[in-house]
């Protein structure tokens, strides 16, 4: 089986981190029986050094040819470097909302994970996370704020600011059935995020998910107002499965849940479209201060690829193999700094992408 991955380093540590899930890609295939063929595309600052645009037609055109795309980190140091003094439709990040759009990548998939092993570096009380947690963010990605019309005048000598959110029933339908397929292969329990109380797009957000759960009547639904959910993740994480909410809602819940997990670095995401085909990153940052260092962790970009193999490829068996591989390397001890504890030995990117290739079985 041949696996047409294209490959976006991007900036930063997004080289480093990438190259090391490639390392771990290459070995569970040798294992389990399929070859990845990579093809390398620009995109973020690197595509700016070549072409003076974050993200080419070009590209777009030939990640869409690809069966999957891997991507590392995007951007830089907005005081330092010289692609923020671009105008923001040049900026690094602005071909992230590109791509997502050009490719349709509408469900985002968050994984928060707390591994037993790093339960010292929660910021949480030990007896809220004793045993760990794991649970799954399932945002929507082309729609809302993000997307929706916007636009500053000024009126009557007031500068004045519109944004527009707006949801319509087959976009919101559309991420509910992934949400609840998820939770059919999970623990069986979705809940739905809004701000029903107050918002009309959050009234047709429940109607139509309430609409999908009647064809999942194994899968519990359960619907959470956006404040509470927020003071919900830190009071009590282990009681979310998968949790379903709109664009800017699942931005600002998807952070505060890699942060109770006690390190970004550790977070996997994908970005899926209607058919077999994602986008697969890490969630952090390109870390440009550390960027050359060989310090980074590459574990998060080495998860999103466990996930690309099993979302886009459906190889869970290999993909497992990789996530049980991460979980014994952090029980024999080792860490990258961000992660490091009292006992444990610390190593490089390099050397934990090693670590977890020995232990891939």
């Amino acid at each position: 089986m041949n696996l047409n991955i294209g490959v976006i380093k991007g900036d930063g540590i997004g080289p480093e981190i990438v190259t090391e899930a490639m390392k771990v890609l290459d070995k569970t295939g040798e294992i389990y029986g399929f070859r990845c063929t990579y093809e390398q595309l620009l995109m973020g600052g690197a595509s700016i050094d070549v072409h003076g645009v974050p993200l080419t037609d070009e590209t777009i055109a030939r990640a869409k040819a690809s069966d999957a795309v891997l991507m590392g980190s995007i951007g830089g140091d907005a005081k330092t470097s010289p692609w923020y003094q671009l105008e923001p439709s040049k900026r690094p990040e602005a071909g992230l909302l590109k791509i997502r759009k050009a490719l349709n990548l509408f469900a985002n998939l968050r994984p928060a994970v707390l591994y037993e092993e790093l339960a010292a570096a929660c910021p949480l009380k030990e007896e809220i996370t004793e045993g760990g947690f794991d649970l799954m963010i399932m945002r929507e990605l082309t729609g809302g704020l993000y997307f929706g019309e916007r636009k500053t005048v000024e009126e009557e000598g007031v500068r004045t600011a519109y944004d527009s959110l707006t949801y319509n029933e087959n976009e919101i339908r559309r991420i509910a059935v992934r949400a609840f397929d998820i939770a059919m292969k999970r623990r069986k329990k979705v809940t739905s995020v809004d701000k029903a109380n107050v918002l009309d797009s959050s009234r047709l957000w429940r109607k139509v998910v309430e609409e999908v759960a009647a064809d999942y009547p194994e899968v519990t639904l359960e619907h959470m107002l956006v404040d509470n959910c927020a003071m919900q993740l830190v009071r009590d994480p282990k009681q979310f499965d998968v949790i379903l909410t709109e664009n800017m809602f699942g931005d600002i819940l998807s952070d505060e849940a890699s942060m109770v997990t006690g390190s970004i670095g550790m977070l996997a995401s994908a970005s899926l479209n209607e058919t077999k085909f994602g986008l697969y990153e890490p969630s952090g940052g390109s870390a440009p201060d550390i960027a050359g260092k060989g310090i980074a962790n590459p574990i998060a970009t080495i998860l999103s690829a466990a996930m690309m193999l099993r979302f886009s490829f459906d190889l869970d068996k290999a993909a497992d193999a990789i996530e049980a591989a991460v979980s014994q390397v952090l029980k024999d001890g080792y860490r990258t700094g961000d992660i490091m504890s009292e006992g444990c030995t610390k190593v490089g990117t390099a050397q934990m992408g090693d670590l977890i290739c020995e232990r891939i079985h």
